[in-house]
């Protein structure tokens, strides 16, 4: 398509220098990039934790947002607008029926993606944006239990054991017999 368009000109009496054909090319040819600031919280968030070995960037089925290979985990942070967080969405007040349908798409989509992944072998841990913001502690504990804690060097789970807080056990109280 030929884009007509002239910037500071206008067209009667709109405010757009684009037709709405062109308009509408214009802005599919827009690719997103993520949602950064939330995806990078989540990182912070990982570091702090220690957990490491995570890829970004991953051209997987549905584009994970981090991918743990060596665990087999995709983790998707899911933004409370887009994919319809339960406790958080709501409907915009414009264009109402466009947006329910949107987001219903979003969530099908997303439904799709886990059993596809599910059924290649991978495990998926979705994360709501607003959980990042609320309670981190719990959301890392249960993406720990996906992804094992990794140190430095260790190469494998027998190494990695070594490293691992066992609880003291109680000492042994002598009785005192006079």
């Amino acid at each position: 398509m030929v884009v007509t368009g002239r910037i500071g000109k206008r067209r009667g009496r709109r405010t757009d220098c684009y037709t709405s054909a062109e308009r509408s090319y214009v802005m599919s040819r827009i690719r997103s990039r993520g949602n950064r600031t939330t995806e990078l919280r989540f990182l912070r968030y990982c570091r702090r934790f220690g957990i490491r070995g995570w890829k970004r960037g991953s051209k997987m089925f549905g584009r994970p947002d981090f991918v743990f290979y060596h665990a087999q985990v995709a983790v998707f942070v899911d933004g409370d607008f887009w994919h319809g967080n339960p406790k958080k969405y709501r409907v915009p007040k414009s264009n109402q029926e466009y947006w329910e349908e949107k987001i219903e798409s979003n969530r099908r989509r997303d439904r799709l993606v886990n059993r596809t992944l599910k059924s290649q072998g991978w495990r998926v841990f979705r994360v709501w944006e607003s959980e990042l913001k609320r309670d981190i502690e719990a959301v890392m504990a249960k993406l720990r239990v996906l992804v094992p804690v990794q140190m430095k060097g260790a190469a494998s789970s027998k190494e990695l054991n070594r490293f691992r807080v066992r609880p003291k056990s109680k000492p042994q109280h002598q009785s005192r017999t006079p």
